[in-house]
């Protein structure tokens, strides 16, 4: 009996074979250059290999930096330079001096106001002196007497206890009087209290109305400020703060004359941090001669940093994958090893690197992109 031919087998042998084929062309590995070798992140190759004329190194070197932080600010009058007026006593205002843009100094009257008050406080100034000149007149009868030999120890002492007394009193009633910067040697009772600017500076707020009552809990009438310096207070965030210092320059930006930059002085940097704004209150002296920085405005800051030595790199030096910022590495044995650095701002046609890099070390600045390629 003839068997025939059965076809299934030799189809699965062809199968099988093909699978196999596919096999073996996944499994091999990646050919290298002849020479090139790779250990992790290190990379030979050999001087012979064309890669290397591809590839450009020099030296890292240091540059004199001056780091840049840039926020906002807003100005505002020093307080020892601004004054708001509200009288020490209730009354009415009987005259007004008061004229806006005026300029002031501490003997400057504001306006003047009848209060009752005040003639109680004159009353006592008054009475104080006239009883002070009686312990006086006593006091001097009682030392004539003791001169003359008819006078009485226990009297003599009674009065001199009398007048330092009353001394210390009429000392009070006049610090009283002068507090309000009334002239004791020109009071008369029943005069109206003359208000005065406390500082130099003007008239920049003016509420006095003629005849108008005030009452001794009511808000200030007037405002007298001396704006020809201002403080601009900027917020510098916690990391930018190691970069400033007291009496270090900076610069003052006005968004309404934007051509126009002002040399100021960091005058105090405050001791806290703010808890929501995880920032630091920096206050600013500006001259304002011209008055163009006006209380309230906002403006921009750029603090400038004492100049430094820092790394940089140029731009073609420096690779990034996964995120990570990285330089090739020439070691002493000739072999390329990738290292991560930490860069900062760009400064000279270059990266500024914070950290991962020292002076003198040999980098790759051009051509690094052919080593991931090696990798």
């Amino acid at each position: 009996m003839k068997l025939k031919n059965n076809p299934i087998p030799t189809i699965f042998l062809l199968i099988a074979m093909m699978v196999t084929l596919g096999a073996c062309k996944q499994q091999t590995p990646k050919q290298l250059p002849i020479g090139i070798t790779v250990n992790g992140d290190s990379i030979t190759i050999p001087d012979q290999d064309p890669l290397k004329a591809k590839l450009k190194e020099s030296l890292v070197d240091t540059i004199s930096y001056s780091r840049q932080v840039a926020t906002a600010g807003i100005v505002k009058a020093i307080p020892t330079q601004y004054a708001e007026i509200a009288p020490p006593f209730q009354g009415r205002v009987t005259r007004s001096f008061l004229k806006l843009g005026m300029k002031t100094t501490p003997t400057t009257p504001l306006f003047e106001i009848s209060s009752p008050d005040f003639i109680t406080a004159q009353k006592v100034f008054f009475q104080e002196k006239s009883q002070l000149q009686q312990a006086e007149r006593a006091l001097k009868r009682q030392n004539d007497l003791m001169a003359h030999g008819v006078g009485i120890q226990k009297e003599l002492e009674e009065a001199q206890t009398t007048f330092d007394i009353e001394k210390k009193e009429y000392e009070n009633a006049l610090i009283g009087i002068k507090l309000f910067k009334a002239n004791p040697e020109k009071l008369s009772l029943g005069q109206p209290l003359t208000v005065y600017a406390p500082i130099n500076g003007e008239v920049i707020e003016n509420k006095v109305v003629l005849g108008q009552f005030i009452k001794d809990d009511a808000a200030s009438v007037a405002t007298v400020a001396n704006l020809s310096k201002v403080w601009v207070v900027g917020q510098v965030k916690e990391k930018d703060i190691q970069y400033i210092h007291e009496n270090s320059t900076c610069e003052i930006e006005i968004a309404a004359i934007p051509d126009k930059k002002l040399k100021a002085k960091i005058y105090r940097i405050a001791p806290i941090v703010d808890e929501e704004t995880r920032s630091i209150e920096v206050f600013i002296e500006c001259e304002n001669e011209h008055l163009l920085l006006k209380p309230g405005m906002y403006v921009n800051v750029n603090f400038i940093a004492v100049p430094g030595a820092t790394i940089t790199i140029p731009t073609k030096a420096l690779l990034q994958m996964n995120g990570a910022s990285f330089v090739f590495v020439v070691d002493a044995n000739g072999k390329y090893v990738k290292r991560k650095v930490e860069t900062g701002d760009s400064a000279n046609d270059g990266v500024i690197i914070k950290s991962g890099l020292k002076k003198g070390e040999k980098i790759v600045t051009e051509g690094g992109f052919y080593l991931l390629q090696a990798k």
